[in-house]
């Protein structure tokens, strides 16, 4: 249920996300997921990939600021989002960040809370379906 995720601090300047992509594409790196969220200043790019580990070292050899970090990764019907976050709010947890992608009548749903232990226990608990990092790279 818990998936590597690569998380780049980028300056807020014209062609960063190009270089960023392109040094991993270059690299063979195949991008599953990816979000953006930007001040006036700076970028966060979450990067769902397909090999984390070698990813993050390419990154780093580049002098890229970047962080490794666990998340949690579910298979939601398309239309339970809301159900699945009102799960969480009885809980009392806190979506830090979270994004989502759909596979036809199927949403992957990747997130990060303020209590990744009882954020599991709730999965757990309310039978949701976790995905594994292997299973998101075989997509």
């Amino acid at each position: 249920m818990t998936v590597n995720q690569i998380s780049i601090f980028l300056e807020n300047k014209y062609g960063k996300l190009s270089d960023i992509l392109a040094l991993l594409t270059d690299q063979n790196i195949r991008i599953i997921a990816a979000t953006v969220a930007d001040t006036s200043e700076y970028g966060i790019l979450r990067l769902i990939v397909c090999e984390p580990q070698r990813a993050y070292k390419i990154l780093k050899d580049a002098n890229v600021s970047a962080n490794l970090t666990e998340v949690l990764a579910l298979s939601l019907d398309s239309n339970n989002l809301a159900k699945v976050m009102q799960y969480f709010t009885e809980a009392g947890l806190s979506i830090e960040y979270m994004y989502c992608f759909s596979l036809k009548e199927k949403s992957i749903l990747i997130l990060r809370t303020n209590n990744q232990e009882a954020t599991r226990e709730v999965i757990r608990r309310k039978n949701l379906t976790p995905i594994a990092e292997s299973d998101l790279i075989n997509l």
